[in-house]
């Protein structure tokens, strides 16, 4: 889903040919009984949330004595989705807006239940299937800084057309997508606005911070989300679609492995929420603990593991 977060340009290269290389910690709790057979291979996106929830999915399948190979930090879905549809890759927890609009390439229904369905049948002929959706959501934010709003009166996207000139700083896809700077240029209308090409997140902050733009994309888990130091503009005009988080799992998988898979799984999904993932990033991108050890505090408190 997301082009807010820090680009790996390690993993990107190292996955190019995608030869992709499995990362990721195992559990410190007692095995369970295996399930025996091969790997299930989970993935994840190359931004916090992403690399969270597969360690929380992959730890509670382990949790139940399925065997897991972790792959994570990978790219974007132009890079993932090619070994995702080959079967190379074969869990992959995805955000159903963004699978529909940059995934596929459509525009997507902005409700939760008619994108779920409307997924399912864009995966079918991949040979990818879809679990349960969970409550929790991951979409693109648009914050400016809290003085510049105020003294602006801005506090929504179509707001930022008071302003003499507007830059965004984000990654170079949001250029071209429409949940992003493409959305303000087409559906905005904002003739006042350019594009600024950066690739990390912090620089964009920092960028932001210094006023050397004006608005930046961050994930609606981000600390900087409720910060009082931003204001997240509201998208007056809809150019983001719901983001709710559901599992993306190879056919083949899900009928080798049968009902007491998709139970584990969705029991997960089901517990997920968008404040509860905002706290598990902020832990991760604030306080620096690493993905795996949050992702197992999570299942330990949620009773998963």
């Amino acid at each position: 889903m997301r082009w807010t977060r820090n680009i790996r340009v390690a993993a990107l290269l190292a996955t190019a040919a995608l030869g992709l290389t499995a990362c990721g910690g195992g559990s410190d709790q007692p095995a369970a009984p295996s399930k025996g057979g091969a790997p299930i291979v989970v993935a994840s996106f190359n931004f916090t949330d992403s690399q969270i929830l597969a360690e929380i999915y992959a730890g509670a399948l382990e949790a139940k004595g399925y065997p897991v190979t972790r792959k994570l930090n990978l790219g974007s879905r132009e890079l993932v989705y090619p070994s995702l549809k080959s079967g190379e890759l074969q869990f992959l927890p995805e955000y159903q807006g963004a699978a529909i609009t940059t995934g596929f390439g459509k525009e997507a229904t902005k409700d939760a239940k008619a994108e779920h369905d409307q997924l399912s049948k864009l995966f079918a002929p991949e040979g990818v299937g879809l679990l349960n959706y969970a409550a929790a959501e991951d979409k693109n934010t648009y914050i400016v800084k809290a003085d510049v709003a105020k003294s602006k009166g801005i506090a929504s996207i179509s707001d930022l057309k008071k302003l003499d000139k507007v830059v965004m700083a984000g990654p170079p896809e949001c250029e071209k997508r429409l949940p992003c700077f493409k959305g303000f240029k087409d559906i905005y209308k904002l003739t006042n606005a350019t594009f600024q090409t950066v690739q990390e997140a912090g620089p964009r902050v920092q960028q932001l911070n210094s006023g050397a733009v004006t608005v930046i994309p961050v994930d609606s888990v981000s600390p900087l989300v409720g910060d009082s130091q931003y204001v997240a503009l509201k998208d007056d005009l809809t150019i983001v679609p719901t983001e709710n988080v559901v599992p993306a799992v190879n056919k083949k998988v899900l009928d080798e492995r049968g009902t007491d898979f998709a139970t584990v799984v969705n029991a997960v999904s089901a517990k997920l929420t968008t404040d509860g993932m905002r706290e598990l990033n902020k832990r991760v991108d604030a306080d620096g603990e690493p993905a795996a050890d949050v992702a197992k505090d999570w299942l330990k408190q949620q009773g998963l593991s």
